[in-house]
């Protein structure tokens, strides 16, 4: 089943920020609705060999082929183990079509700009401050603000749009 958001959710109004919300581990994260195409629920992913340790491998998604990435990996984080709450977030990264497993996902909020601060020193080092944007603070809880475009360097994306494309003229 996919869990579509709604085109005209993509806008951006003002000084909000529209977030996707979700969790690894313990870790609640938040990303720009205007980066998401949509979330799928967790299916079979074929794994490519020889491929780097973030890549968990290729799905098929209407005919598309998506490198999916291991979002925890990358971060350096313990993810829990997957069950049915576990997403695969589909985002667009520069030219690059993507998915990103996560935990679960929770939510889609607005979040004012003015909640929006540098990250502290501690989760900017346990994280990495390249993909990092800030710490959106909410009333009861604060939320780790990722850049989706940053996540990947240019390279990293290069090879991962190579393995998208010799795997869909290998299934063509």
């Amino acid at each position: 089943m996919v869990e579509k958001q709604p085109q005209d959710a993509k806008a951006k109004s003002g000084d909000e920020l529209q977030l996707v919300v979700f969790n690894i581990g313990t870790e609640e994260f938040g990303v720009e609705i205007m980066n998401v195409q949509e979330i799928i629920r967790m299916t079979n992913i074929t794994k490519i060999p020889q491929a780097s340790g973030y890549v968990k491998g290729i799905i098929n998604l209407r005919g598309k082929i998506i490198v999916v990435i291991n979002l925890d990996v990358i971060m350096g984080m313990q993810s829990k183990e997957q069950d049915e709450n576990t997403r695969i977030i589909v985002a667009d990264i520069g030219e690059t079509v993507m998915g990103f497993i996560v935990d679960s996902v929770s939510e889609v909020i607005r979040l004012p700009e003015s909640s929006v601060e540098p990250a502290p020193a501690v989760i900017a080092n346990k994280i990495g401050t390249e993909y990092l944007r800030g710490v959106g603070k909410m009333k009861d809880r604060l939320l780790i603000l990722l850049d989706l475009d940053r996540i990947l360097s240019a390279n990293e994306l290069l090879n991962l749009n190579r393995i998208s494309t010799e795997a869909a003229a290998t299934t063509a």
